[in-house]
């Protein structure tokens, strides 16, 4: 029995000194090879200006500035928060531009009357001429609905008509006062719609004359959508225009932007 214990004792001591020696020599071997490897080059701390704005104010532009041109909007007029606002844009007291519109004046002017209402995926945009000869710039007078994702370029509307959704006014037409497009409709460069009748489709004709009781509930549907842009109103505050304070703020204190 002592000898099969001193037997099993000289095996362990055995494989424990032959285990000892492989791991120093893949320690070694380990070693030289990353001696041998070039050395990676330290990595360079980058060092924060401490002039730079610690957010990115600039991707909630929402208002445009254009050369000398800055677009201007009422301070009761609703404008909401993803709107896009460029150049030559005047947004008249008690009007709202409603979610996504996009109203592009670097071409031409375009105004948006009293009481007024662009809707929703709206674009107004405005050429450098008309070829009929009119205005070139997009007139948007009083107590004007304008529904979603209607295109208006270059043409006037005088107060109290509704554009219907869908709607397509090409350069140089013109809507008389109480009259209606209705959705879907597209009215051709140069075509006029007369006072107080209905027209409609693909190019837009005549359909018939609006009663005295049509004609009066058109600013009524203007002022309801006036009151119900005050309720989004008190919703949001101009964080969409702060990066204007931060320019100013840079400016006065003479750090380049």
């Amino acid at each position: 029995m002592a000898s099969l214990t001193r037997l099993s004792r000289k095996t362990l001591k055995t494989a424990l000194t032959s285990h000892r020696h492989l791991l120093s020599r893949a320690v070694a071997t380990s070693s030289a090879v990353k001696a041998s490897e070039p050395s990676a080059p330290p990595a360079q701390k980058i060092a924060e200006s401490p002039d730079r704005v610690k957010w990115d104010y600039r991707g909630q532009r929402q208002i445009i500035p254009l050369g000398q041109w800055l677009p201007k909007i009422a301070v009761d007029a609703y404008v909401a928060p993803n709107v896009v606002l460029a150049g030559q844009v005047n947004v008249l007291d008690g009007s709202s531009v409603w979610n996504g519109a996009v109203l592009r004046g670097d071409l031409n002017k375009i105004t948006v009357g009293f009481c007024s209402n662009v809707q929703e995926k709206c674009v107004v945009h405005a050429a450098w001429s008309s070829p009929t000869g009119l205005p070139a710039e997009t007139m948007i007078e009083r107590f004007v609905t304008v529904g979603a994702y209607s295109l208006l370029r270059s043409c006037t509307i005088e107060p109290e008509c509704i554009i219907g959704q869908h709607s397509i006014l090409m350069e140089g037409s013109l809507v008389e006062t109480h009259s209606i497009l209705e959705a879907g409709s597209v009215l051709p460069p140069g075509r006029r719609i007369p006072s107080g009748e209905l027209w409609a489709g693909n190019p837009a004709r005549f359909v018939r004359k609006l009663t005295h009781e049509e004609t009066l509930e058109i600013p009524k549907l203007a002022v309801a959508i006036n009151d119900l842009s005050k309720e989004y109103f008190n919703e949001y505050l101009p964080y969409s225009t702060v990066y204007l304070e931060v320019e100013k703020m840079m400016k006065a204190h003479g750090i380049s932007i």
